[in-house]
């Protein structure tokens, strides 16, 4: 199967369309799905775009609402997680996972869909430590401190991640896994965005949460974007007896003469069509764990060792066929999009118009049918009915749970700084050099208990094999006319990260220079660094707030 791997869409969905349309024609392939890696930007109209957070001078409709309307239709399956730009109250509408327009599927807040046999898991949004913990409280109309939080990542869709056993072979996620650059040439990362070295010197680069899941997933391959250059890199997992590795790729963001496209083959079942499925041991997770949901502010703690309750959620055989009977057997995700607003009329007023406001929250078709079908609660429409969700956890349970270790500080009165690195909020278009330069994990609980589930054989994933890559940074027919004539090329492979020898450890291939960084790309907004830490009533810490920076916040508000 051959995969199109996108880094940061920003709402440029018909120019990746075009690009991939003129790669099939060029070198005579068939792209079977692509991946989409955050900031889709699924904007169906101006009210949508209203609930970006970005300053209006970034607030431009695009193209998505051509494929919300009909008017254009996917010529690819595409799958897409979600990243810190975003339409967040339509994505919110699907919660679990559905179609936002024909042919193109939200993966949800979290979830694992399969693909010819390829079994694909995401996490949308990005890791802010002050959010990490609360429920999904966040409800349109936003407010400009909802509208950020709405997208941080929440502990309890990485508890769910952490109870899954059976391989992965992709893993999505907007943000890098904390430290991944160490394993890839960091030397050239450095060269590409030098904003960088001080967090890669100080190995803050990242989201922890996400490094957690790599080390306990062991994914064969992860997909990541957010910071706007290519990179790639081999994780050998050391503790691990099967010799397992992980490839990761992060790619640019969809602008001329950047790396924003990678095409990857993929082995897959021959015997399985190119449909969506659900995830029967994720679907069977959603459903035992349905009782930690919260939408409330306040923090959730998830069970641990020593509560008085469950706190290992991966399913036994007998779970997964109750659930497996819930779908009839028949797990394949139905077509079932349909319009619930009025799409974008370029007739209309700009954009910029401020006539135009953010729309109240509704519920999903599709979320209902989910919902209902596997006896789980719609987050959405708990906040509609003026529900409290699930109040998480009483004072005679917190005994057995435990903040994430990289929340909880080495000794009392230590204070655990939540920073710019722990995946910063861009507030424009996704340029965060200036923001770098203006500015100065725990493993999986450990249990003797074995789920009794035959683990899913995994799939032999390996590279292409290394080719000439003038299509390494395929752009569109006015994108590139100046690289098109260069070389003749076939399918583009990853980037060759080295070994402590400098050695290529992932096929090799040419490299078609980046560009500086473009001219009208701004400086981001209205982001804090916040200093905090949470820890269990027995080592009680006071929680304290900095801003940094303070005048270039102040000077640069006014955009948000």
């Amino acid at each position: 199967m051959k995969v199109a791997i996108e880094g940061c869409a920003h709402g440029e969905l018909e120019k990746i369309y075009e690009t991939l349309v003129f790669i099939e024609e060029r070198e005579r392939v068939k792209i079977d799905l692509l991946i989409c890696c955050g900031d889709f930007q699924a904007t169906r109209n101006i009210e949508d775009l209203k609930c970006m957070a970005v300053p209006r001078k970034y607030q431009s409709m695009c193209s998505f609402y051509k494929y919300y309307s009909g008017e254009k239709v996917a010529p690819v399956l595409t799958l897409f997680i979600g990243g810190n730009h975003e339409a967040s109250n339509y994505l919110q509408e699907l919660p679990y996972g559905g179609w936002v327009a024909p042919k193109i599927y939200y993966v949800g807040y979290a979830g694992i869909v399969n693909v010819a046999g390829i079994r694909i898991a995401g996490l949308s949004g990005i890791y802010k430590g002050h959010d990490y913990m609360k429920g999904h409280f966040e409800k349109p109309p936003y407010t400009e401190e909802t509208k950020r939080s709405v997208y941080h990542i929440r502990n309890l869709e990485t508890f769910r991640l952490k109870q899954v056993q059976q391989p992965i072979d992709i893993f999505l996620s907007h943000d890098w896994p904390r430290g991944v650059h160490r394993f890839g040439d960091v030397q050239e990362l450095i060269k590409n965005k030098p904003f960088l070295e001080n967090d890669i010197n100080s190995d803050s680069l990242g989201s922890k949460p996400c490094e957690e899941l790599l080390q306990d997933l062991k994914p064969s391959y992860w997909f990541s974007a957010h910071l706007h250059v290519k990179f790639s890199a081999l994780i050998q997992h050391s503790d691990d007896l099967k010799n397992k590795q992980t490839k990761f790729l992060a790619l640019d963001k969809c602008l001329p003469r950047r790396k924003f496209l990678q095409i990857v083959d993929i082995p897959h079942d021959p015997q399985k069509a190119m449909e969506l499925e659900y995830d029967l041991e994720w679907l069977t997770i959603l459903f035992l764990t349905n009782h930690l949901l919260s939408v409330k502010k306040s923090v959730q703690y998830m069970p641990g060792p020593g509560s008085n309750e469950r706190w290992i959620f991966t399913p036994t055989d007998e779970e997964k066929d109750l659930v497996r009977r819930k779908f009839d057997s028949d797990l394949r995700i139905p077509g079932n999009f349909t319009q619930t607003v009025t799409p974008y009329n370029p007739e209309e007023s700009s954009a910029n118009s401020p006539s135009f406001h953010q729309p109240s929250a509704q519920i999903n078709p599709q979320t209902m049918v989910f919902c209902d079908r596997l006896g789980v609660d719609d987050p959405m429409t708990l906040l509609l009915e003026g529900s409290s969700g699930s109040m998480g956890l009483n004072s005679s349970q917190l005994s057995g749970c435990s903040p994430p270790s990289f929340l909880t500080p080495e000794k009392p009165g230590d204070i655990t700084r939540v920073s710019m690195n722990d995946s910063t909020d861009l507030d424009d278009a996704g340029d965060i050099e200036e923001y770098y330069n203006n500015s100065a994990v725990s493993k999986r609980s450990s249990s003797n208990h074995l789920s009794n589930t035959m683990p899913m054989g995994r799939l032999s994933l390996a590279l292409p094999s290394p080719q000439n890559s003038d299509l390494d940074e395929p752009q569109t027919k006015g994108f590139c006319e100046d690289v098109i004539n260069s070389s003749k090329t076939q399918s583009p492979t990853l980037p060759s990260p080295k070994d402590s020898e400098g050695e290529d450890v992932v096929g090799t291939g040419g490299e078609i220079s980046s560009s500086k960084q473009s001219s009208q790309e701004q400086v981001p907004s209205g982001t804090e660094d916040e200093v905090i830490s949470e820890t269990l009533e027995s080592h009680p810490v006071v929680k304290r707030f900095k801003r940094r920076n303070q005048e270039f916040y102040t000077s640069r508000e006014e955009d948000c």
